[in-house]
């Protein structure tokens, strides 16, 4: 299934903003969010539409239970964020960076994470649906009892990562990196591997190679 862009962004119609209001329940939308450089801000409840962040960096901040839809994410550090409890849809991160942040029960659907640093970051209890991660860094994030449905995976890198009671069932892992994964025979059955890669489970069968 094609993972949907960003839809109706009229970049030409797009009014530039160098700053964001930072008002509870508030709406932004058709802006081009460029060049902010803030640390342990606080946005809740509100919600973003039809907009381009470009070049912006909020780390160690909180952007809890807000909306994006319809987003471009281009060339942004949100290092150490939360998005807890927030929505995703039809988004798109460009190579971003996102170490360490925090997308617990949050809803992704129709996302691509693309050339994105997401290390250590924590997808647990998120619903994740016509999501793609491509050519993007997941070393030691965690996906722990989550909902997948469509997860792309194109070159990525999942060293490490913790995976806990959700199945990846009918999900392509051949051509990314596995190494280090922590999983369970019952979450990875139904996975496609590659030959290659399946020393890298035999611990779950008690076994060791020679």
């Amino acid at each position: 299934m094609k993972i949907l862009k960003p839809q109706n962004i009229q970049k030409e119609d797009l009014e530039e903003v160098n700053q964001i209001e930072i008002q509870t329940e508030d709406t932004i939308q058709n802006k081009k969010i460029q060049g902010i450089n803030k640390e342990c801000i606080e946005l809740y409840n509100m919600k973003f539409e039809k907009t381009i962040f470009d070049q912006v960096e909020m780390v160690n901040s909180k952007l809890e239970k807000d909306t994006f839809l319809d987003i471009q994410f281009n060339n942004c550090n949100f290092s150490n964020c939360s998005f807890e409890n927030s929505s995703f849809i039809r988004c798109e991160f460009m190579n971003c960076k996102i170490t360490g942040s925090n997308f617990i029960e949050s809803t992704l659907y129709n996302v691509s994470f693309i050339e994105t640093n997401a290390n250590y970051t924590n997808f647990s209890n998120a619903n994740i649906e016509n999501v793609c991660f491509e050519n993007t860094k997941l070393r030691n994030s965690y996906f722990q009892e989550n909902k997948l449905k469509n997860m792309i995976l194109e070159e990525a890198d999942l060293t490490g990562v913790n995976v806990f009671k959700t199945s990846l069932k009918n999900i392509d892992l051949s051509n990314s990196q596995i190494e280090g994964i922590a999983i369970s025979i019952e979450d990875i059955k139904g996975a496609t591997i590659d030959l290659l890669q399946a020393p890298e489970l035999l611990y779950l069968l008690g076994v060791k190679i020679k």
